[in-house]
């Protein structure tokens, strides 16, 4: 497809009007559900054995989300932790009832590359086996915690075959503290020896570098328009389709402050959490947005076998 938009009139959040069109390239709206006592910025000071000590806050959020996907006629994949589904049968059922793809984030939030293959597999089957008994659907989706495949994990993508996973959308392409694989194709791709996809977070080429344009708390930090730009470059200028994320936690700036952590971990959590819904429903309303599934459909179908 080509996008062929055009910016008239006013957008309902101000500025510039709407991008959207009929011959919009279709992105991909992900939602990465895990409540804010179980981020990686706060691992070192919240163990996994005291999150059901934490108030959840988690389902109220997601139906805020649900409510904005809505109002902006957007689907999308949510990517999801077992260990909220097992807690919050009832919201996976209404993610699915609003038309919504329900997908794999592990079941623990652990990083791959800290688990291991055999504990790899572990975690994965027990997600998708909590997520598929509370939706009643199959599960074949995943992004791992932090972006945490690549080239430390080269084991995982056989791993996710083996356990009925199509595809993986857990390769960021950029230079990070945390995560990152710079050098990793900037879109779909197969990985060496697998016949699962491998859909990686969207940057823009700038300078000889990938910059991120995905989401996150970039798109927090950084300045909308920017962030506009740079998706309006993957889609009319390669033509290519962008995968955004965020997490219910970076819509609710009422959430519980967590003190025992690094100044810069706290800065990477809490920055601009009261501006994002009001920036997510310009970028709902600027682009357009469906499912992990049906925006990359050709690729995953059984018969794909190539680009």
């Amino acid at each position: 497809m080509t996008a062929a938009a055009t910016e008239t009139g006013a957008s309902p959040a101000g500025g510039t009007a709407p991008l959207r069109d009929a011959h919009l390239v279709r992105n991909v709206m992900s939602v990465d559900v895990e409540d804010y006592f179980q981020v990686q910025a706060f691992a070192a000071v919240i163990p996994r054995e005291s999150w059901d000590g934490f108030a959840s806050r988690v389902e109220a959020n997601v139906d805020r989300i649900l409510a904005q996907f809505a109002d902006a006629g957007a689907a999308g994949t949510f990517f999801t932790l077992g260990w909220v589904a097992e807690r919050h049968p009832a919201m996976i059922r209404r993610i699915l009832a609003a038309g919504h793809e329900l997908a794999s984030h592990g079941y623990g939030h652990a990083p791959v590359h800290m688990l291991g293959a055999a504990a790899f597999r572990a975690d994965i089957r027990r997600a998708k086996a909590v997520l598929e008994d509370a939706g009643g659907v199959a599960v074949t989706g995943y992004r791992a915690p932090t972006f945490s495949m690549g080239s430390r994990t080269p084991w995982a993508y056989q791993v996710l075959e083996e356990e009925g996973h199509r595809y993986s959308s857990s390769v960021f392409p950029i230079r990070h503290d945390l995560y990152g694989e710079p050098a990793a194709p900037r879109f779909p791709y197969r990985p060496a020896g697998s016949t699962l996809w491998e859909l990686p977070m969207t940057t823009v080429r700038l300078a000889g570098r990938n910059l991120p344009c995905a989401g996150g708390g970039y798109f927090r930090l950084l300045p909308y328009r920017l962030f506009r730009m740079g998706l309006r470059q993957v889609n009319a200028g390669e033509h290519k389709a962008g995968i955004f994320y965020f997490h219910p936690w970076e819509i609710d700036p009422g959430q519980p402050r967590i003190r025992d952590c690094s100044r810069m971990s706290r800065f990477r959590h809490y920055v601009n959490l009261s501006a994002m819904s009001g920036r997510l429903d310009r970028l709902l309303h600027d682009f357009a947005w469906d499912r992990m599934d049906r925006v990359f459909a050709a690729l995953l179908s059984p018969s794909s076998s190539s680009l």
